[in-house]
């Protein structure tokens, strides 16, 4: 008779939570970029809406000596006007030597957590050291999450908040300040960036909402909200001023952000300085000036998410 095969654990979101303090969570991704794993193109399924919208299917698979894991991906653009989030996903973890399902994770807590944290290990080697103002385009689950992440890596005193939706802006500034972070509803959003030293976009934008000639010198812009060749939150102007970052290269192939000043000659492949890897390996150097302005665009990539699940997962296993 054949044994029988255990069922995934199921980790819930609170408990992936609490597996992923950012402290410790930008610190496993730092060694995840450093060391690397097999990270195939993630497979993009796009699904026209009855309302017009397009909704998105994302796959994404990675593998190294220890873990295989796939993450599974929904986007629905229009769940806010039904209340919903806009984005849901969960993440099977395996077993690397075996292959062995070991367990079901939140893959919307790894999502957002992991995007926030690949934002401010970015800004870690981009953002100037004495950075302290930070702006915070959204007010989305990724957006709550960008303060507590970029306060790991830099002394951010007072937290501006612009969203497209203002209620939005007030309840995420509502909640900031509960947790003793001064924050404050951005109104102006061109005198919000103009004031900034740190700004992070994470909206799901299909037009700019960043001008490039709002940036001062010394500012680190983040974009971490588009991910699709139809979405953007910066104008080709960011791009002609900005030196230019990535999560990964696959950048190049899948964000709007890119594929469009590229096609239309505001920018080559060649202006792009290096990616994540690139800075965490030493082989590139990330900011040269306190006066340069650097941008930081990130698309998500599946090593980063079996990383934070492979946190999550001995964070499991030693607490049991």
């Amino acid at each position: 008779m054949t044994p029988a095969t255990p069922s995934p654990i199921v980790i819930d979101a609170a408990r992936t939570r609490a597996s992923l303090p950012f402290d410790r969570l930008i610190a496993a991704l730092r060694e995840a970029f450093t060391v690397g794993a097999d990270v195939p193109l993630r497979h993009h399924h796009f699904m026209r809406q009855p309302d017009g919208s397009t909704a998105t299917i994302l796959i994404m698979p990675a593998w190294q000596r220890a873990f295989i894991g796939i993450k599974i991906v929904t986007i629905f653009p229009e769940n806010g006007r039904r209340a919903l989030p806009g984005l849901f996903s969960s993440y099977l973890l395996c077993d690397g030597e075996t292959g062995q399902h070991i367990a079901l994770i939140d893959g919307n807590e790894i999502t957002s957590r992991r995007t926030a944290g690949i934002g401010a290990l970015g800004a870690d080697f981009l953002a100037r050291k004495d950075a302290r103002r930070l702006l915070v385009c959204g007010s989305g689950r990724i957006a709550s999450l960008t303060a507590d992440a970029f306060r790991a890596v830099r002394p951010i005193e007072t937290v501006a908040v612009w969203n497209i939706n203002e209620a939005g802006a007030a309840r995420l500034v509502f909640d900031l300040r509960a947790r003793g972070i001064d924050a404050h509803v951005a109104t102006d959003l061109e005198r919000a960036v103009g004031e900034a030293d740190i700004v992070s976009c994470a909206t799901l934008a299909h037009k700019p909402i960043i001008k490039g000639e709002w940036l001062k010198p010394g500012v680190h812009l983040d974009l971490v909200g588009s991910f699709t060749p139809f979405m953007r939150e910066a104008d080709d102007e960011v791009f002609r001023r900005g030196r230019i970052w990535l999560d990964t290269y696959d950048a190049l192939k899948e964000s709007g952000e890119l594929l469009d000043p590229i096609r239309d000659g505001v920018i080559a492949p060649s202006d792009i300085r290096g990616s994540l890897a690139e800075l965490c390996k030493g082989e590139r150097k990330g900011r040269t000036s306190d006066s340069e302005i650097t941008v930081f665009k990130a698309v998500g990539n599946a090593l980063s998410d079996i990383a934070a699940a492979g946190l999550v997962w001995r964070d499991f296993s030693a607490k049991g």
